[in-house]
């Protein structure tokens, strides 16, 4: 993340459209972090874009007279979307894709493996970690903690957060958790709306909750 992927899609649509080509962008309806109906970057730039559930849905909406088709957060489709790239290629389409090649784990994303191998020109942009190298992961932060590695690959209104990390510094716990994914940490070591005794994590004693 924050490697400027979707802004160099921005950027590769905009001159599509100043040579006056037919272009359409899609995006994965479960990304409407910024705008549901836009690719938006990092730096703030956007582009008017048509959300999709599923790669069925991408491919049945796609104009015949379309010349390019550019994706953003391709990392969210099923693998489907493969197959439907190469149909559209095959077509004489110039599909633009943008998307995470890893997840929070540092393991391949969704279809991106298949869509990297098959491309003819791939650019691999990096951000730049904590620590001045190049980020080539994303760290998943829950409540400031790293995520751990059974937590779910796509989270949907939880408590996270993204940093861009290197590989020395890109961290995945697989210890067992002390809290549970979608509680809120309260400083006294419980879990907000959790009744339950827990262990501190820091002196180790048992903690009652109080009566009401």
């Amino acid at each position: 993340m924050f490697s400027g992927k979707s802004e160099e899609l921005i950027r590769r649509v905009t001159r599509a459209l100043i040579a006056r080509q037919s272009v359409q962008v899609f995006k994965p309806s479960i990304d409407d972090r910024f705008d549901r109906l836009a690719v938006a970057s990092h730096a703030g730039r956007s582009l008017d874009a048509l959300p999709v559930p599923t790669v069925t849905d991408l491919e049945a909406v796609v104009k015949d007279e379309t010349q390019v088709v550019a994706i953003d957060e391709a990392q969210f489709f099923d693998d489907k979307l493969v197959e439907v790239v190469a149909r559209l290629a095959d077509q004489g389409k110039r599909v633009i894709i943008a998307g995470l090649d890893l997840d929070f784990r540092g393991e391949p994303f969704g279809p991106m493996p298949g869509l990297l191998a098959r491309a003819e020109v791939v650019e691999k942009l990096s951000a730049i970690c904590r620590c001045g190298r190049a980020a080539t992961r994303t760290q998943r932060l829950i409540h400031g903690a790293p995520a751990h590695y059974d937590d779910p690959i796509v989270l949907v209104g939880a408590a996270e957060s993204y940093e861009p990390r290197c590989r020395e510094c890109h961290v995945v716990v697989r210890e067992g958790r002390q809290t549970p994914l979608f509680a809120e940490p309260r400083v006294d070591g419980r879990v907000a709306g959790d009744e339950r005794t827990t262990r501190s994590a820091t002196a180790g004693r048992r903690l009652v909750p109080r009566r009401r």
